[in-house]
């Protein structure tokens, strides 16, 4: 547990646990008309204790569609990740398990998606399919299946490559009991740590998407839509944008802040050297 008693893990584990608090709880403390009720008497009004992260340019209270944001930041990074890991997860496995033309014939499809930038080809797809939460996680699930899959596969090539795994193959263990036993175990502790990682990009991609208008739609509270929405307002009232910015990046920095953690904690070598 060495990786998390230093000062960058601690502060991973702080910012994700605060994102996690406040996605699950804000919403059951806060009403959802709260975030979209609008107050043009108060538009645009800079950060008080009336309003502590100001409002928006329809008199909305920014504190509450920023925490209302996170939830549905958090709800679609971990769905389409979830989505990511249950396609690559068997994809990887055939794939680096049983070679040879299976191998060949699933990574020569990797490759063609590996082509495209992910958000590239979440946008596209989201542009294909239409904008809403479902979509956007249908899109940002694909568009990150072919990074975890190549990882998935290399790991249980080197997996399969074990004495261990020999030795059941030997003992005429079926491939699918070798899997199960042998394979995914041994596997699970790096697909964790990226998927981890992978949570990060989601939201930036989640954000990316909304900021397009391709992502999550309104009225829902989403820190893309709110960047995007205050474009035109930034030499009037910055903090339309800096605070949904704000809430991004410091989400993305404790993801992956979290993520090296649970490398440095997961990994054998990291341990050993520990």
């Amino acid at each position: 547990m060495k990786g998390f008693l230093n000062a960058k893990g601690l502060i991973g584990i702080v910012l994700v646990s605060a994102v996690l608090l406040i996605a699950i709880f804000a919403p059951m403390i806060i009403p959802a008309e709260f975030a979209t009720k609008m107050n043009m008497r108060a538009r645009l009004d800079p950060p008080s204790l009336e309003y502590l992260f100001g409002t928006d340019q329809l008199g909305r209270n920014m504190f509450y569609r920023v925490m209302l944001g996170a939830r549905t930041s958090l709800t679609i990074a971990v769905t389409a990740v979830a989505m990511s890991v249950a396609i690559g997860l068997p994809l990887g496995i055939i794939s680096g398990y049983f070679g040879g033309l299976t191998d060949n014939v699933l990574m020569r499809l990797v490759d063609t998606l590996l082509s495209f930038p992910a958000l590239l080809l979440a946008l596209t797809i989201s542009a294909v399919l239409g904008p809403n939460l479902q979509n956007t996680i249908i899109a940002i699930g694909i568009a990150f299946t072919p990074f975890l899959a190549r990882i998935i596969r290399g790991e249980a090539l080197r997996v399969t490559q074990m004495p261990y795994v020999e030795a059941a193959r030997a003992a005429g263990t079926t491939d699918a009991l070798i899997i199960l036993r042998h394979i995914l175990p041994n596997i699970m502790p790096p697909v964790i740590v990226q998927a981890t990682i992978s949570l990060a990009f989601a939201i930036l991609a989640e954000a990316g998407l909304s900021f397009l208008g391709l992502g999550t739609q309104p009225p829902r509270a989403s820190w893309g839509l709110m960047i995007q929405a205050s474009r035109d307002y930034l030499d009037v009232a910055p903090w339309t944008a800096l605070v949904p910015g704000a809430a991004v990046a410091l989400t993305v920095l404790g993801l992956n802040m979290f993520g090296d953690v649970l490398r440095d904690v997961l990994d054998p070598r990291a341990r050993a050297g520990g």
